[in-house]
């Protein structure tokens, strides 16, 4: 069974960046797709970003222009470059790896953007 750690969260201004990294314990070339996710205090979670074998990506209306989904096979790593940060973007952010019979999910990194 495949783990992942989700790591680079932490506390910005407004207008920064972050780079978030999902650390796969195994290979990530079985995953159909890999996506990003976030959830707010009192909001349900909802997709960041997500992408699919084929090199389609797939991004929230929110984050469009400022957030970019990449994978690395070889590091078996899913990163979500973050740039002009803003306070409502602050939220756990989670990683997801789809299999062909399950999926995967890290246990989440807060990010926090101070306006």
């Amino acid at each position: 069974q495949v783990q992942l750690v989700e790591s680079g969260g932490g506390l910005v201004q407004a207008g920064g960046s972050l780079r978030l990294s999902c650390a796969a314990s195994g290979s990530i070339l079985g995953f159909n797709d890999v996506g990003w996710y976030r959830q707010a205090p009192g909001k349900q979670r909802e997709l960041v970003a997500r992408l699919s074998r084929p090199g389609a990506t797939n991004y929230a209306d929110a984050v469009k222009g400022r957030f970019t989904i990449s994978r690395n096979n070889a590091r078996n790593t899913v990163y979500l470059q973050m740039n002009s940060l803003k306070p409502e973007d602050t939220a756990h952010y989670y990683c997801k790896g789809s299999g062909h019979a399950a999926d995967y999910w890290g246990k989440g990194t807060l990010v926090t953007v101070s306006a």
